[in-house]
């Protein structure tokens, strides 16, 4: 394991790393193939329209080895923000080395010093047990809640 782990805010400059992992995610997760301009613009587009979230990246080895996406949701109930946190992705080589532990700790720390976050959710795969018990073990709960969706184009 590196113990040499920097995570940070991403910057446009990460783009490419950041889209290629969305790729691989997509690819290893669902089996989907992205279209390298359309998941390269979508992520360009999210650092033009920061009210739409941001990037966190992890880097070790002067690489970067792992990436999450936070959007916003209001919450009317709360009178606040909940931080979404998606598009989860750490290169295989770096994987259960507590990657991901550091990156959530940094995304509380940055909410504590905002008034308006009032928490943290995600979605995750139902056959992904491995994800599922480190989001468990961070203290997060699974919800009552079942997710549908319907994509428009």
């Amino acid at each position: 394991m590196s113990n040499n782990i920097t995570i940070r805010k991403a910057l446009i400059t990460d783009a490419p790393i950041i889209a290629g992992f969305n790729s691989a995610m997509a690819l290893e997760t669902e089996g989907k193939s992205l279209k390298e301009e359309k998941i390269k613009a979508g992520v360009e587009n999210l650092f033009r329209h920061p009210e739409y979230g941001f990037y966190i990246v992890a880097e070790a080895e002067n690489r970067v080895i792992g990436c999450l996406l936070i959007t916003y949701e209001w919450s009317d109930w709360r009178n606040g923000l909940v931080w979404w946190i998606q598009s989860v992705y750490i290169h295989p080589d770096f994987r259960r080395q507590g990657i991901y532990r550091k990156m959530y700790a940094f995304i509380k720390n940055l909410a504590s010093s905002k008034t308006n976050v009032c928490g943290f959710r995600l979605y995750v795969e139902k056959e992904n047990r491995v994800a599922q018990n480190t989001y468990k073990n961070l203290g997060m709960v699974e919800t009552v809640y079942n997710m549908y969706e319907e994509m428009l184009g």
